[in-house]
């Protein structure tokens, strides 16, 4: 790559448990023989995502080039975080040839997007496309994008409904925003669940959007890298609900950081996680654990009250065998007293 050639850029935006980190560790194992680097921006004090991608290293995406920004949204720590990474990147040896910005299930992406338009990066980097990811259960299911009539059929039957909640506004920025749509976990939904995820997000679509199934988050990296849509020049485009001056708020939301002690097995946590979920409307559990007796470290990630877990890595001799968990509600539904409570005493638990 030439020096005065911008850097293409890849945002992949998408709700909360979406797949965003499978999508990506997928495209660091088969990057279609670019150069890659990634930036992790998580919502709350714990790099989870980041530790997942480090570890999926490859030579063509080396832990080196993972860098996590989990002080808040890059969008709103555009000078002090976002400009700085970027400008790590590039004095990069050997430079990546393509960068993959993995926002938080929170952020909204054209407030990012403007960050690109800043003098001191501008000339220097791209973004080559914006790749959203959705659950198609989810969507099926109404949970986060509701359509206007639907909404407004909600409003002329229920009194208490005067607006719509933070996160159907967040998706429908998510999708306004695309260039592609990946409709992730469709053997979740089968196929009536993905031909009405499909409906739901045509009716999001402010423009004509290709959407894409995706299992496990494998998709040929052709599909979605070079799409050259040099989207920060094409801001019109994309509508949002926030394009008066940046004033989204992630004061809707709230992560609770709690540590655990070691664990007997997985099923009793996976049951905690699975309760809370339900008793306490959270959104998304994401985090590790030690299990007694086990070698390797226990990843889980929770969307609502699915759970999924697996063995990922092996503890190192340097690290003290605790777990800890992001847990994000909306801001009305988190204590953090009773969240630490319902996830800690785990002891009495047998696999």
């Amino acid at each position: 790559m030439a020096d005065l050639e911008k850097l293409p850029v890849t945002v992949v935006t998408g709700f909360l448990g979406s797949g965003k980190t499978t999508l990506i560790s997928h495209l660091m194992k088969t990057p279609g023989g670019k150069r890659l680097a990634i930036v992790v921006n998580e919502f709350g004090d714990v790099g989870v995502d980041g530790e997942i991608l480090k570890g999926c290293a490859v030579p063509e995406c080396p832990a080196e080039n993972v860098l996590e920004l989990a002080n808040g949204c890059i969008c709103c720590t555009v000078a002090d975080d976002f400009i700085p990474t970027i400008e790590a990147l590039l004095k990069l040896d050997p430079r990546p040839e393509h960068i993959l910005i993995e926002t938080s299930g929170l952020a909204l992406p054209k407030p990012l997007l403007k960050a690109f338009d800043w003098p001191d990066i501008r000339s220097k980097i791209t973004v080559d496309g914006v790749i959203a990811l959705a659950d198609a259960e989810a969507v099926a299911a109404g949970r986060f994008a509701p359509d206007v009539a639907r909404v407004d059929a909600q409003r002329l039957a229920d009194e208490s409904i005067d607006h719509e909640t933070p996160l159907s506004e967040v998706f429908e920025d998510q999708i306004s925003c695309a260039d592609i749509v990946l409709l992730t976990k469709p053997d979740l939904a089968g196929p009536e669940g993905v031909a009405k995820a499909r409906e739901v997000l045509a009716a999001e679509a402010r423009r004509n959007l290709p959407v894409v199934e995706v299992a496990e988050g494998v998709v040929d990296p052709r599909v979605i890298l070079g799409l050259e849509a040099a989207a920060e020049d094409d801001m019109d485009a994309r509508p949002s609900h926030h394009d008066e001056p940046h004033d989204h708020d992630h004061d809707d939301f709230e992560s609770v950081v709690i540590d655990i002690p070691e664990v007997r097995g997985p099923s009793d946590l996976v049951a905690r996680i699975e309760a809370l979920a339900r008793s306490r409307n959270i959104l998304r559990v994401k985090g590790y654990a030690a299990v007694a007796g086990k070698p390797m470290r226990l990843l889980l990630q929770a969307v609502g009250a699915r759970v999924r877990y697996q063995y990922d890595r092996p503890w190192r001799p340097d690290e003290a065998r605790q777990g800890r968990l992001v847990v994000i509600a909306e801001h009305d539904d988190v204590d953090e007293v009773a969240i630490r409570e319902a996830l800690t005493d785990t002891r009495e638990a047998a696999e």
